[in-house]
C-alpha cells in the first residue's frame, strides 16, 4: 500500500527514543565522582572511560569541561559545553571553570564553522526548569549551528524538521583531534 497524502515520509528512528522517553543504547552505569549525580547523563559521560566517548557522544574533554552532542539535536552539530562538576548555578562557577567554558564555547564555534560550514549560531543556556533547562541540575550551554534556509517549508507546512546527519557521522566529524 502506498503512501495516500501526497507527503514525503522523512526516516528519523533516533527520535522514538526521545518520544518514549527511552535511553538508547544505554551504557552501565558508572561511579560519578562526589558530589554527582548518578542519574546524569552528563555525570555518567565525565565519569566514563574515554573509550565510551562514541556512545556517549562526548566530542571533546577538557580539565574542568565536557563537550557532548545533544542526543535530541534541534540541529546537525548541536553540542553541549559543561562543566565536568554537576552544578546548577553560574554562581557556582570557578574562575578557572568560567575561562575554560568560554574559551571552549569559542573553540567548539570555530570547530563546528569550519568542520560543517555553518553559516551562524545559536549559543545560550537555559538556567531553571522553568527556563526550559531539560537537565535544570547540571549547568550546560547549548551551541546550535545553524544554515541559511535550515528552517525549511517544513516546519511551516507541517511541523517537522529534517536533520541530515546520524548522530555518529557528527561525532566523527566533531570529535577532538
Amino acid at each position: 500500500m502506498g503512501n495516500e497524502s501526497n507527503h514525503d515520509i522523512l526516516w528519523a528512528p533516533w527520535r522514538m527514543a526521545y518520544i518514549k522517553s527511552e535511553k538508547k543504547d544505554e551504557l552501565p552505569p558508572v561511579q560519578v565522582a562526589p558530589g554527582g549525580d548518578p542519574t546524569c547523563f552528563i555525570c555518567q559521560a565525565v565519569a566514563d572511560s574515554p573509550e565510551h566517548d562514541l556512545e556517549r557522544l562526548v566530542v571533546g574533554r577538557g580539565e574542568t569541561t565536557l563537550a557532548i552532542l545533544n542526543r535530541f539535536p534541534y540541529n546537525n552539530g548541536h553540542l553541549l559545553v559543561t562543566p565536568k562538576r554537576h552544578i546548577s548555578s553560574l554562581e557556582a562557577l570557578t574562575v578557572e571553570e568560567r575561562l575554560e567554558l568560554a574559551n571552549e564555547i569559542t573553540y567548539w564555534v570555530g570547530r563546528i564553522g569550519s568542520k560543517m560550514n555553518a553559516e551562524g549560531f545559536n549559543v545560550g543556556l537555559n538556567l531553571g526548569r522553568v527556563a526550559g533547562a531539560g537537565l535544570p541540575g547540571h549547568l550546560h550551554w547549548h551551541i546550535v549551528p545553524r544554515w541559511n534556509g535550515d528552517a525549511n517549508f517544513m516546519t511551516t507546512v507541517c511541523s517537522a524538521k529534517s536533520i541530515p546527519q546520524a548522530l555518529e557521522a557528527a561525532w566523527e566529524t566533531l570529535k577532538r583531534d
